[in-house]
């Protein structure tokens, strides 16, 4: 996990993200350190950016002007991952940040990856699979627009549940092999694995997301989903968990 102090570059693809969910990527990146660089990107003279002004001065982000040269061209995608680059090898910069459903990207976000710098990916549930993968940290956009939603209008009985129940977590195969392949890494010889670890080991192999599945945190995941025994330390306030499977 990112350290408080980290320094993070978010680049927004404002064709394909929507700005209805740059608060939640906003809030969820404060998690981890200082969004110091926002660079928002497109062609600021079609009227389909129009809603992005406000969101613009609201969350201090810099509008960087990008015309199409050409039909059937994004140049918007291009001059995103020169900057980028450009920023990887001139800024002291602990994690990059990409908000984005559009898979062009994902050469440049193994690039930085390579520099062993933490990537943080954000898009639809449209978004294509190799560049989800290719992030530390992808998080669905459709997940933060919804908690923040829910938080502006908690009142409103008609608002669906974000959260997945334990049921359909459990019937996840991928999830149930990231969470208990986690564990098998992590445990001592008598099975149990400090939750600090299994997450360690989750953000470095998988672009797991807790929130993905409407989860704050992980161990909030973790006691809904009911696949593990719990331990918790008083004295040094740590999780460990065990597969339920070990106990039979």
């Amino acid at each position: 996990m990112a350290k408080k102090e980290d320094h993070i570059a978010l680049f927004i693809d404002c064709d394909n993200i929507s700005h209805k969910a740059i608060e939640g990527i906003i809030n969820e990146l404060s998690k981890y350190g200082i969004v110091n660089i926002r660079q928002a990107y497109g062609n600021w003279t079609k009227d389909n950016l129009k809603n992005w002004e406000d969101k613009l001065l609201e969350f201090a982000i810099k509008p960087i002007q990008q015309f199409d040269y050409s039909k059937n061209k994004n140049a918007t995608d291009i001059l995103m991952t020169i900057d980028a680059i450009d920023l990887l090898h001139t800024k002291d910069i602990d994690a990059f940040a990409f908000a984005t459903s559009d898979s062009d990207f994902t050469p440049v976000v193994m690039r930085v990856q390579a520099e062993g710098i933490k990537v943080f990916g954000f898009g639809e549930k449209k978004t294509p699979k190799p560049f989800m993968a290719a992030c530390s940290q992808f998080i669905f956009t459709e997940k933060l627009m919804a908690t923040s939603t829910k938080n502006a209008e908690e009142d409103n009985p008609t608002e669906a549940p974000v959260r997945k129940s334990g049921k359909e977590m459990r019937a996840d195969t991928w999830l149930v092999n990231v969470l208990r392949n986690a564990v098998d890494h992590t445990m001592d010889e008598y099975g149990w694995a400090n939750l600090a670890d299994v997450g360690t080991y989750i953000n470095n192999s998988t672009s797991f997301s807790p929130i993905n599945f409407g989860y704050k945190k992980l161990s909030n995941l973790i006691k809904e989903i009911d696949l593990f025994d719990i331990a918790f330390d008083e004295v040094s306030k740590q999780m460990s968990i065990r597969d339920k499977r070990m106990g039979n």
